[in-house]
């Protein structure tokens, strides 16, 4: 190790000419401060820019919090190659919004990370603009986060995103799925396409089974390869919130990653096995494409993907009339997916036919 350092070459070192550019992250601090502020209830104590985020937590008795944290995954690729960033950020908001939603969960407050190469200013604001518009959305403020740029681990024109959530329930209403018996009913809402999960699949597919570019329109679909892959992740927090006032939901799944077999066993308490009747619903196109190009067992579809089911509500067999009325008119479509029955604790997925399929059709032909 040498003693000295190397003799002056009269080009003194910037953080802005080691890669990271102070004067740009101001920038985008100016451009976002009002954004963010919009989510404000008078539950945040804090200004945007402290070291900490306040939130006095009220009209709770005896409240639990319900958090959760996650990412928006390869589907960043697609924002990427389209140099279009005012979705993803809606998505990761929609994504932990749903996740806590499922424990009967009101989104309080909400925080980000942007991980990133070379800030751009224009593109962080993009960001927010997303996460500004899923947190008004939900009802939650974005009480805080991070932005780093890290030019040693991103490459130039990409980033990462990762958002927490934290939500409250009255301890008496936590949703935990001990109260699902068989002879319960399974309710699906529909998804607009894969949300934010198999992401690394689809794109395996499109792009080199199939050869397709970013911009090309996928055959048959009338759409192209960014435009669906950059539909928008629903959150399911409004009309099902309005649900749990009006009806007791015994348990909910959020369909992300594991498709419907690996979330909806989550739930289940031993001794009931789900039935799901896959004929009940027909997917968004997306994913027949995608099975029929890569060749995909319907098995790992169904383990990879939502299969157009973004949320399973289960209820008691007597709720379902009002809980369908409830969500018809909070402009959902629910379909009767399936049922609880006694059994080793699983999920099972089958299609029905004929006269079996009878017992779903006064629910689902709406």
């Amino acid at each position: 190790m040498k003693d000295n350092p190397s003799p002056s070459t009269g080009n003194p070192l910037t953080y802005r000419e080691a890669g990271v550019d102070l004067e740009a992250k101001a920038q985008a601090f100016q451009r976002i401060k009002g954004l963010v502020q919009s989510t404000y209830s008078p539950e945040v104590l804090s200004e945007l820019g402290t070291f900490g985020g306040l939130f006095a937590l009220q009209g709770f008795r005896e409240p639990v919090l319900v958090s959760s944290v996650d990412s928006v995954g390869t589907k960043l690729k697609i924002a990427f190659a389209l140099d279009r960033h005012d979705t993803v950020g809606y998505d990761i908001v929609a994504h932990c919004a749903n996740d806590i939603l499922v424990q009967g969960a009101r989104p309080l407050f909400f925080l980000d990370y942007i991980g990133i190469g070379r800030l751009r200013p224009e593109v962080v604001e993009a960001i927010l603009r997303g996460l500004v518009r899923g947190c008004q959305e939900v009802g939650c403020a974005l009480i805080g986060g991070e932005t780093a740029e890290l030019p040693d681990l991103y490459a130039p024109g990409e980033y990462d995103l990762v958002g927490t959530i934290v939500g409250a329930v009255e301890r008496e209403r936590l949703i935990t799925g001990a109260q699902i018996r068989p002879g319960d009913v399974l309710v699906g809402l529909p998804s607009v396409g894969l949300h934010t999960n198999g992401y690394t699949l689809a794109r395996k597919i499109l792009f080199e089974r199939v050869g397709l570019s970013v911009r090309d329109e996928i055959p048959g679909l009338g759409i192209s390869v960014g435009e669906e892959l950059l539909k928008p992740h629903r959150s399911y927090v409004a009309p099902c919130l309005e649900l749990m006032e009006t009806v007791p939901v015994r348990g909910m799944a959020h369909i992300t990653g594991g498709g419907l077999p690996e979330n909806l066993a989550r739930i289940l308490p031993e001794g009931c096995r789900a039935v799901v009747d896959r004929s009940t619903w027909t997917p968004p196109p997306i994913f027949g494409y995608l099975q029929r190009a890569g060749e995909v067992p319907e098995s790992e579809m169904f383990r990879v993907f939502n299969m157009g089911i973004g949320m399973v509500i289960v209820l008691a067999r007597s709720d379902l009339e009002a809980a369908v009325a409830l969500l018809h008119e909070r402009g959902e479509a629910p379909i009767l997916i399936g049922e609880v029955v006694s059994g080793p604790r699983a999920v099972e997925i089958r299609s029905s036919k004929g006269e079996d399929r009878n017992q779903w059709g006064k629910y689902n032909e709406r």
